[in-house]
């Protein structure tokens, strides 16, 4: 047995929390929200994000943050990419702990990915990311589901590996952790084009050119970092991508089918392929990677342009070879 934090009572972090705790590890789920965190803790489920999800005895959920990372040392951060740099300035982990980043995008404020955060807010831990095509309700519902763990530590990477996998959840490790992040950042905002499309009526094989030349963008950009491109091949790019660009589960692409209808973004929802499109394109512009597809999505999603406007801008661009 051993003891893990999850911080962030989201769907996935909920899913996680009742996966691992049923594979006995001593599991303790952090949410803000203390009248949440009653009603949780009453019902022994989190009926309003992850229904029908039975929560084990040695699932203990609190509001108290200190108390969730008092005896942890692996501690998974399972808030939206943006709230990352603000939860970890108010926690406080023990030294040398592992803390896995389960979030997907870059940073709007720093245009760092998920470990970057990590390491200059706590430059003591090991980080680590965990990422690849999932849904919370298949991991809370106890569905196999495979996954990439990528940690950089030769010693601790392996450890995590097999404290975190269970008989349903088969993690495949890898030291790349730049393209691990990568690919979970970058397949929202093609997820987020592939629901425009379908939402504009365009069609699926116009939604099958999106994916794949997405994934081309995706390629392109990870040659200017230090993410190894084969890592997109994998989990935690083109298996990631195919999930959520295709799947109504996907908020991303639920996202992206309002815009494609007109409609307005969903309330209260987190949709991080927006920022990430927004940071993303800064980025891209300053490495003077072409990036059209994320460009557009960039734009749409700040209002400036329609849908069928950047629909015709990037069918008039210049033809070119694959």
């Amino acid at each position: 047995m051993s003891d893990i934090a999850i911080l962030g009572a989201g769907a996935f972090g909920t899913a996680l929390a009742i996966a691992l705790s049923h594979h006995g590890n001593r599991v303790t789920l952090w949410a803000r929200d203390p009248e949440a965190v009653r009603t949780m803790n009453a019902e022994r489920c989190n009926a309003r994000r992850l229904p029908g999800a039975a929560f084990p005895s040695n699932l203990v959920v609190t509001a108290d943050l200190p108390a969730a990372l008092a005896s942890a040392r692996t501690v998974l951060l399972t808030v939206p990419m943006q709230s990352l740099a603000g939860l970890l300035a108010q926690a406080h982990p023990a030294e040398g702990s592992a803390l896995v980043a389960c979030c997907k995008g870059v940073d709007l404020a720093s245009g760092l990915g998920p470990t970057g955060v990590i390491a200059a807010a706590c430059p003591g831990a090991i980080p680590a990311v965990l990422t690849g095509p999932s849904f919370a309700s298949d991991i809370g519902h106890l569905l196999p589901t495979a996954l990439t763990l990528a940690c950089a530590d030769a010693e601790a990477g392996p450890a995590l590996q097999h404290q975190l996998s269970t008989p349903v959840l088969r993690l495949y490790l890898s030291r790349d952790m730049a393209g691990a992040e990568l690919g979970g950042a970058l397949k929202n905002v093609v997820a987020l084009a592939a629901g425009i499309t379908m939402g504009a009526g365009f069609g699926e094989s116009a939604r099958a050119a999106i994916i794949t030349r997405g994934f081309a963008e995706m390629l392109r950009f990870a040659e200017t970092t230090a993410a190894d491109p084969d890592t997109l091949r994998g989990l935690s790019g083109l298996g990631d991508l195919t999930l959520t660009a295709t799947s109504e589960k996907s908020r991303n692409y639920r996202a992206g089918l309002a815009l494609g209808r007109g409609e307005p973004l969903p309330e209260g929802m987190t949709i991080e392929g927006v920022a990430t499109a927004q940071a993303v394109e800064r980025l891209a512009a300053k490495r003077n990677v072409p990036m059209p597809l994320t460009a557009m999505v960039a734009a749409v999603t700040r209002g400036e342009v329609s849908v069928p406007e950047a629909a015709a801008a990037l069918l008039a661009r210049p033809l070119k070879a694959e």
